[in-house]
């Protein structure tokens, strides 16, 4: 809970410390465990984190981390897909799976008590069978998804981003793979790309919670401590390109909309200067933002703003703006204008101040939920090594300042010609 005077919005708030205790652990297998015991909460939450995501796909996987994400949920040696459905349910679990660049992340939030059954249930998700059957029928889900992506004007424009940027790089393809190489995947090559990337030694099991650091630990040794060590097979090891700069256009005339981005090079996924670009973005593009009040609210676009998009070896900062194809010009002038003023003039300290406080509810309220603090746990062990507590998160965004942002823009200019985007009806710049 965040604490503060009625209208103080001069200094950090009171923020009550809330107990809690991390604990490691390293079972032979080389499987890492870290658990957060938080004493004051009536529930608990355990996820599985895989180091493996679409960038460690050679070009004939493109999708197969995603879909052996699915098939983990269609039976395993002892559960049919029926049986995992259920025991979910019995659990009363709010449960979930996701894949990304560059990890698949699997997790169930639960009552007090239950997590020794909810590690079971999601340790033997991740030694799944693969049934024949199912792999069949879930290739049609797959394709499926593809086919329906290509309805989703954000989805479109992302994937062309990536493209545009990465080029050939693993981070270029889609999550969800091509048409052509789900159709051409085979059983074996899921079953080989599950030993190689689910190996103990590239999995981390993590949970934060209503339980006793002693009781994951043995839960983990009882369910997971026979899963073999193993390599962790080759991955494409490309370098990442250097962000190119002019003009990229791609037309879909069946949208309404255009949308036009400037994106510029940043820090990675991690880096000291994060909860800076967390405050840029805010300060730039969010609630009450400079892009709020001096872009849509003046009627040139319907959504404009700056996004930091950032993996473990590299980092973008896209400024960008959605509305009428008609508006391209003047969204693309109100933009670099903007970003003109702030880096001519930075932001004044009561800017800062506020999304500083919104910054600081919501990392104190996530502290407070099992699963909210999971996910944080989850980024912390991919991008920082370890997990950090709530106060050290908080200290981050404390130490955000004029100063740190101005020195930010300083050495990461979004001034300059950078990388123009363009994505829907219209085909403009025209001549580029």
């Amino acid at each position: 809970m965040l604490l503060c005077r009625f209208g103080d919005q001069r200094g950090p708030a009171t923020i009550p410390r809330m107990p809690s205790t991390f604990v490691e652990h390293v079972l032979p297998s080389g499987l890492r465990v870290v658990c957060e015991v938080m004493p004051r909460v009536r529930s608990a939450a355990v996820a599985f984190l895989a180091r493996t995501g679409a960038r460690h796909e050679f070009p004939e996987q493109h999708g197969v981390s995603h879909f052996l994400e699915h098939m983990s949920f269609k039976g395993t040696p002892t559960r049919s897909s029926r049986d995992i459905n259920v025991r979910f349910d019995e659990l009363g679990s709010i449960y979930n799976a996701y894949t990304g660049k560059e990890h698949t992340v699997y997790y169930g939030w639960v009552p007090a008590g239950r997590l020794a059954p909810q590690l079971e249930l999601l340790a033997d998700m991740l030694r799944p069978s693969l049934p024949a059957d199912d792999f069949e029928t879930e290739r049609k889900v797959i394709l499926e998804e593809i086919a329906m992506s290509d309805d989703s004007f954000d989805r479109l424009v992302w994937n062309f981003l990536h493209q545009t940027i990465f080029g050939t790089h693993p981070l270029g393809h889609e999550i969800l793979g091509e048409k052509e190489t789900i159709q051409a995947l085979p059983r074996e090559t899921m079953l080989n790309y599950h030993g190689q990337r689910y190996a103990a030694s590239n999995v981390c099991l993590l949970a934060a919670g209503a339980t006793a650091a002693e009781d994951v630990f043995a839960a983990a040794g009882r369910y997971c401590g026979d899963w073999p060590r193993g390599g962790n097979g080759a991955v494409p090891t490309d370098a990442v390109p250097p962000l190119p700069t002019g003009v990229r256009k791609l037309k879909l005339e069946r949208f309404k909309q255009q949308s036009v981005m400037v994106l510029y090079p940043s820090v990675p996924r991690g880096h000291a200067a994060e909860e800076t670009i967390e405050a840029f973005t805010g300060l730039f593009g969010g609630h009450n933002s400079r892009c709020y009040w001096n872009i849509v609210q003046q009627g040139i676009c319907t959504g404009a703003g700056a996004a930091w998009l950032a993996y473990q070896d590299c980092g973008l900062l896209a400024l960008y703006a959605d509305g009428e194809p008609e508006r391209c010009d003047e969204m693309l002038a109100a933009l670099r204008a903007q970003a003109a003023d702030v880096t001519a003039h930075g932001f004044r300290p009561d800017e800062v101040q506020r999304v500083k406080n919104q910054r600081r509810t919501h990392l104190a309220l996530e502290a407070e939920s099992p699963r909210t603090r999971l996910m944080q746990l989850v980024d912390d062990v991919e991008t920082r090594g370890g997990p950090q507590t709530a106060e050290t998160r908080l200290a981050a965004v404390e130490a955000v300042s004029v100063a740190t942002i101005a020195d930010y823009l300083a050495r990461f200019p979004i001034t300059g010609e950078g990388l123009l985007l363009s994505c829907g009806p219209r085909d403009w710049p025209e001549g580029a």
